[in-house]
């Protein structure tokens, strides 16, 4: 028997939307120090003021819409939030447990309701399917765990869709053979022809459409709109060719994943709405679904659904089981895979609903898949909740164990902002390229020389946008205004007191037909400081790079910040998510593998053989306008250094002037070398490179062996085909 509400039934707009608020708000604060996965709360909290609870709120339109977008919005954060390079690796592990989360719970759960409950084949059938589909109500566990990109979470997304797809399947088969008395083999092959088809119009049009649109408009609000537009739009042409529509947008974020950084404040925006609305909206509506109730109805409802929650769970146990023993997984990743492939909620109400509706289930049924969906969420959130905090820890312990083997040190990053209009991108490229193991702090310096209120309200907006940006992402940034000389000696003069270990300026922009590619500013504080500089200028937003490319010297790997740019050049790539081609003479390759590996990167990077420094030239035809070109320069007296690399300068302004460009510079010399510095007139590198008729000698010299390299070149041009 049910119960009857105790309190009058809300339905004014404001007051309902206040009372899910507070829900939201104080669920998982209380349930915090019962140690129970919040998830659990916001189900239990819409059983409660639901209409079979206490009948404060009812599951009106409000709850659908909101709902149907969170379950949406849930599918989306998790194709988002994918490393595609390891989803590409695990895809056969994926596609497998997908086979076995689909077939055991196909056979077990056939045999079962056939023998145990005594129904018929094509009922059982279609309930087995309900128990193969799944869905990812505990995956904001994994997200807070920050375990989005483990491999057993990634293997168990790959296999929701295959799952999803295969339930989908059968309930189309069943509800045709139930309907027409046959199977009809022609509309499932259709049904296929436009999955296809499906797919390739969205992996084609939307990603250049994205592009487009991201070079356009810069603005957060205006991408994250349309962000939302794509995966909404993704969601409806899924279910317009009988698909269904988690899957449009789980795609929608695979697709879109690829322009959209981990560390950026689009990401950051569209996490922050869905945990904070739609996904406890959802998961509130989920829990004005259950009927208690139902359990004490009668013995043969309680029968069926105790039947059906324990099958429901034990066929994703035993499936999690067999992939742990076929891939000899560890038994934390098999708990990781079956608290997030237990739950039952969308898909299978909407297949019970299906089935309820043609006559093919009975009520109690209907009410068994109710009692279904609660022991599955809560039993998923548990056991989801203590693997990934098990998970963490032995993440933390290797990365402690890690950095104890390396070398211990602090990488604190400088960002030098001039104006209001670059200190954003520059701010943004600083944040891909931190390494936070190593407790990187950014710092953005504004350095004046007068005192009059122009210079100092363009110094305090420069710095306001870089702490903005920085905030945007849940970063802090340290602001530094300074008064000084000039800006060489601002910088230098932080450098030193802020323990700085790498400087991120703006490329200078060559105004007159005297001034040099890198300008006077470079080049004085190249000779000031031994520190990595990191010099840029790119002509479109960083998350719309398709390739990095790094063209890299001879000898590069006997320099002292060797191991620190590799690392920078692997971070900014994991986070935009593309592919670096190292292009390096052979003997350097192995050293770059070596850190990428020992540091764990999983990046995707390819290597090309140059044998001469000056060989990149080549690559200016190749070089596209949504590459990335990243020159490793060193200088003078350096190990590395060679002199072609007086020529870089012209080289970079005639070949790749139109192109995205960074210019770095490693950490050369260690600490022990003294650097002359501009600032005394008098002082002078005696371990310099020799001047005046030398020079000029040495120049000629170069320019008769290049014009003999010339012929060579040619030939070697596929060496280093991008």
């Amino acid at each position: 028997m049910m119960l009857k509400a105790t309190l009058p039934l809300v339905t004014d707009p404001v007051l309902i939307f206040f009372i899910v608020l507070v829900i939201i708000l104080l669920a998982p604060l209380l349930l915090n120090k019962l140690k129970i996965p919040h998830i659990i709360g916001m189900i239990v909290a819409g059983i409660v003021v639901g209409p079979y609870g206490i009948g404060l709120l009812e599951r009106d339109a409000s709850f659908e819409i909101f709902g149907q977008v969170g379950i949406l919005y849930l599918m989306f954060l998790a194709g988002i939030e994918i490393d595609m390079y390891h989803l590409k690796k695990n895809l056969s592990k994926g596609l497998c447990f997908g086979m076995y989360t689909f077939m055991v719970p196909m056979i077990v759960g056939t045999l079962t309701s056939v023998y145990l409950l005594h129904f018929d084949w094509l009922t059982s059938i279609l309930l087995a399917s309900m128990y193969a589909s799944h869905t990812l109500i505990a995956y904001p566990i994994v997200s807070r765990f920050g375990l989005t990109k483990s491999p057993a979470v990634i293997i168990t997304i790959a296999g929701t869709i295959v799952t999803v797809l295969g339930a989908l399947i059968v309930l189309a088969g069943v509800v045709g053979i139930y309907n027409e008395g046959s199977f009809n083999v022609a509309d499932l092959l259709k049904l296929l022809l436009m999955l296809v088809v499906y797919c390739l119009v969205i992996v084609y049009v939307f990603p250049r459409l994205t592009r487009w649109f991201f070079k356009k408009y810069s603005d957060n609000v205006t991408q994250f709109i349309y962000v939302l537009a794509m995966v909404f739009l993704a969601s409806y042409s899924a279910k317009m060719i009988g698909l269904e529509s988690v899957l449009g947008a789980f795609y929608a974020g695979l697709v879109l994943n690829r322009y959209i950084p981990n560390m950026s404040s689009l990401m950051n925006r569209i996490e922050f709405v869905g945990n904070a609305i739609f996904i406890p909206y959802f998961l509130i509506g989920v829990g004005m679904l259950i009927n208690v109730n139902v359990i004490v109805s009668n013995w043969n409802t309680v029968y069926v659904a105790v039947v059906m929650s324990v099958v429901a769970t034990l066929v994703k146990w035993l499936a999690a089981w067999l992939m742990q023993k076929s891939y000899r997984m560890t038994s934390t990743d098999r708990n990781m895979m079956f608290g997030l492939s237990n739950a039952q909620a969308a898909a299978t109400l909407a297949a019970v609903m299906i089935g309820f509706n043609i006559g093919i289930f009975d009520e109690s049924v209907l009410n068994g898949t109710i009692v279904m969906i609660l022991v599955t969420c809560a039993v998923s959130s548990i056991v989801t909740e203590r693997a990934a905090a098990k998970m963490k820890l032995d993440m933390l312990r290797d990365d402690n164990s890690s950095q104890m083997s390396s070398e211990n040190r602090t990488c604190h990053t400088l960002i030098s902002v001039a104006n209001p209009i670059t200190a954003s991108s520059l701010v943004d490229l600083a944040i891909l390229m931190r390494n936070e193991r190593y407790g990187n702090k950014l710092y953005a310096l504004h350095v004046r020389n007068d005192n009059s209120a122009g210079s100092r309200a363009i110094g305090r907006n420069s710095l306001d946008v870089a702490e903005q940006t920085a905030a945007s992402v849940d970063t802090k940034l340290t602001p530094i205004e300074r008064y000084d000389l000039n800006v060489v000696t601002g910088l230098v003069n932080t450098i030193e007191e802020r323990d700085i270990s790498q400087v991120i300026i703006g490329m200078h922009r060559k105004t007159t037909v005297i001034d040099s590619f890198f300008g006077s500013k470079v080049e004085q504080l190249l000779k000031s400081t031994n520190k990595m500089i990191v010099i840029t200028r790119c002509f479109i937003p960083v998350s719309t790079i398709t390739r990095i490319v790094v063209s890299v010297p001879d000898k590069a790997q006997f320099e002292t910040g060797f191991k620190a740019w590799v690392m920078t050049i692997a971070n900014l790539a994991r986070q935009i998510g593309c592919r670096v081609i190292f292009c390096c003479h052979p003997e350097v390759q192995p050293y770059i593998r070596g850190v990428l590996r020992h540091e764990r990167y999983d990046i995707r990077s390819e290597y090309r053989d140059v044998e001469e420094w000056d060989d990149f030239v080549l690559l200016a035809n190749r070089i596209l306008d949504d590459d990335l070109f990243i020159v490793i320069s060193a200088r003078r007296t350096s190990v590395s250094f060679n002199s072609s690399m007086d020529e870089l300068p012209g080289f970079l302004q005639k070949y790749f002037s139109r192109n995205n460009l960074i210019v770095l510079y490693p950490e050369q010399f260690g600490d022990e070398v003294p650097l002359t510095s501009f600032v005394d007139p008098l002082s002078s590198d005696i371990s310099g490179a020799p001047g005046g008729l030398w020079l000029t000698m040495a120049s000629y010299y170069r320019r008769l062996v290049q014009l003999r390299k010339r012929f060579t070149h040619r030939k070697r041009v596929k060496k280093i085909d991008l």
